[in-house]
């Protein structure tokens, strides 16, 4: 089987109804970024950072896949898919994926703040209380504005055995996530799928101007013919 690597970003989820919770001023819930995503931001009111991923991961539990996200599934019996995500969502697994990567962290997460490799399943609100086995405060599996991104070394060498990649939702504008298509084999077919594409066109590149869910029903009838 060709191997099918597959970038997804905030456009994958849309037409789930996942919100952004960014405003068209750039603030978040009427908070700077930093406030609310940022170490530092933890620091200074915790009970702010904890409201507002509470909020998020309430709303993730009332929506759910699109059939963007299934055909993605659908595509294990024709290649070997691997889809990295900068979604901090679990749509792409409720959908049958069976190999997702997850760049900026899972929602459905908790972790220690002593040990960042202590991570637990937590569907529910984190409250200030709410501890690891070793006393210490718990705090969402996020990636955070000025963390590392653990798992970008793991993706890289996904994307350097890609012989297919399709990117989805996502301006390939945040780095290091953006870096990745510039990992792929030279001559690998790629596919940009975005209503609002800011790429340009090069070499193998095919881009599409559609949504999710109509881009990738475009994609897998071109590749048929790869």
């Amino acid at each position: 089987m060709k191997h099918l690597v597959v970038l997804t970003g905030a456009g994958m989820s849309a037409e789930s109804g996942i919100k952004t919770f960014r405003d068209e001023d750039g603030l978040w819930e009427g908070h700077d970024v930093m406030q609310v995503a940022s170490p530092e931001g933890f620091r200074a009111n915790p009970q702010l950072v904890l409201d507002f991923y509470n909020q998020r991961r309430r709303q993730l539990l009332t929506v759910k896949p699109n059939m963007a996200h299934y055909d993605l599934a659908n595509l294990e019996s024709q290649f070997k898919t691997t889809i990295i995500t900068q979604n901090i969502d679990d749509l792409h697994e409720r959908a049958g994926s069976s190999h997702v990567v997850h760049l900026h962290g899972e929602l459905f997460k908790a972790r220690s703040t002593f040990d960042a490799h202590d991570v637990v399943e937590w569907k529910k609100d984190i409250i200030l209380g709410d501890v690891c086995k070793k006393g210490y405060q718990l705090r969402p599996h996020i990636v955070w504005f000025g963390e590392e991104v653990p798992m970008i070394e793991k993706a890289v060498s996904i994307c350097e055995t890609a012989d297919i990649l399709m990117i989805i939702g996502t301006s390939m504008q945040v780095y290091p996530a953006a870096s990745l298509m510039h990992y792929v084999p030279q001559k690998t077919p790629t596919f940009f799928i975005d209503p609002k594409p800011n790429i340009s066109n090069q070499k193998n590149l095919t881009v599409i101007a559609e949504k999710a869910t109509v881009g990738v029903e475009k994609v897998i009838e071109m590749l048929r013919y790869l």
